[in-house]
């Protein structure tokens, strides 16, 4: 392998999109890698692409570039139904792979991918940048060193406001089947980053629910229906016996943003932004054996990144590719992969079944 990992990002479009607000700024600020390639679906833009960012090579058929011998690495950055075809081309071509959350447009797929990369030992990243955000870190190890003490309770919310209407380049996620949605994508990063800190959930209640059943299409003016849920409510007993309560939607005005609110016998944490853990920079306040909340200092440890890094969604997706290169530099196995994926994916369908079959259930029993 070259002095640094030569990566190739799938996905790689300019103009919109996850690639431009966070991969490619933070791919270039990254030292463990040089992007040697971008792929998109046309050679106009991949090679504006690659102009723009200082890539030597462009695609517009990513199974030319998987075929390049100076590939070490490629990154999947594409709308969720699109994960699955490239991602398992890149494992069957003996390519790492860090591939954006959902991993697959079902949990099937996410499954058949986290196979194919452990027969093919090589190494994976998914994109739950919650879990290397710095406050998210820090916060865990708090829990864990008995800030808190026993934990006796939490309550977790994210609410987004502008649930009525979007352009016509993202009304297709108001199809549930391709699984991009409230649920997928800002739960599943939530829900991740609360089990991540605290443990699993042992039991779940849940409430799915689509309550805007139609969203305006902006640019054409109409009225399409939809399918994908965009409030959902999750309470249940954590594994080691505390009880949780989540409430993450998307509805139409003045969203309150995220907060995260763990109490315990010793004393009280809170995790809180404008929005979702894994996109902005975070807030710890905390007290102990008092009823008043300080602002708690994030120690520079948990930052991997240089100061070059942007900040806001370049930052921990930087943070996440500092993890990426350890993984591949050093041969171990790095976290959140696609076994992690797989496990949210599998939660997930818990938080399905529950709302379906309207009783508790057992996480993990099918």
């Amino acid at each position: 392998m070259a002095e640094k990992i030569r990566l190739g990002i799938i996905g790689a479009n300019t103009q919109k999109g996850w690639a431009p607000r966070s991969h490619l700024p933070a791919i270039v600020a990254s030292p463990e890698f040089e992007l040697t390639a971008v792929c998109t679906t046309r050679q106009e833009s991949a090679e504006e692409s690659a102009k723009k960012y200082g890539a030597r090579l462009a695609f517009d058929d990513y199974h030319k570039m998987l075929e390049h011998p100076d590939i070490d690495a490629v990154a999947v950055v594409l709308r969720v139904p699109s994960h699955y075809e490239p991602t398992v081309a890149a494992l069957n071509a003996g390519k790492h792979v860090y591939t954006e959350w959902p991993l697959g447009r079902t949990t099937a797929e996410a499954v058949e991918m986290a196979d194919l990369a452990r027969s093919k030992g090589v190494r994976t990243l998914v994109g739950l940048q919650a879990r290397a955000a710095p406050g998210i870190l820090y916060a865990k190890e708090l829990v864990d060193t008995g800030y808190v003490g026993e934990v006796m309770s939490c309550h977790v919310s994210l609410i987004r406001e502008g649930g009525l209407q979007r352009t016509s380049d993202r009304t297709w996620q108001r199809d549930d089947s391709l699984g991009a949605n409230t649920l997928t994508i800002a739960c599943g990063h939530t829900i991740d980053a609360l089990r991540f800190v605290l443990g699993d959930f042992g039991h779940v209640s849940t409430v799915v629910s689509t309550q805007a059943k139609q969203w305006l299409e902006t640019d054409t003016q109409q009225m399409l229906d939809v399918t994908s849920p965009d409030n959902i409510l999750v309470s249940g007993r954590l594994a080691n016996g505390g009880v949780a309560s989540v409430h993450i939607a998307s509805n139409p005005w003045a969203g309150s943003g995220y907060r995260m609110e763990i109490y315990g016998r010793e004393g009280t944490l809170t995790v809180s932004s404008e929005d979702s853990p894994q996109l902005n920079e975070v807030k710890l306040q905390g007290a102990q054996g008092s009823n008043t909340l300080e602002d708690l200092e994030i120690p520079g440890k948990y930052t991997n990144v240089l100061e070059g890094m942007p900040s806001g969604s370049p930052f921990n997706v930087g943070q996440m590719y500092y993890r990426f290169g350890e993984s591949i530099r050093t041969g171990e196995t790095w976290e959140p992969n696609f076994d992690t994926a797989v496990d949210l994916h599998h939660f997930i369908d818990d938080i399905r079944r529950a709302s379906e079959q309207g009783r508790e259930v057992e996480v993990g029993r099918a």
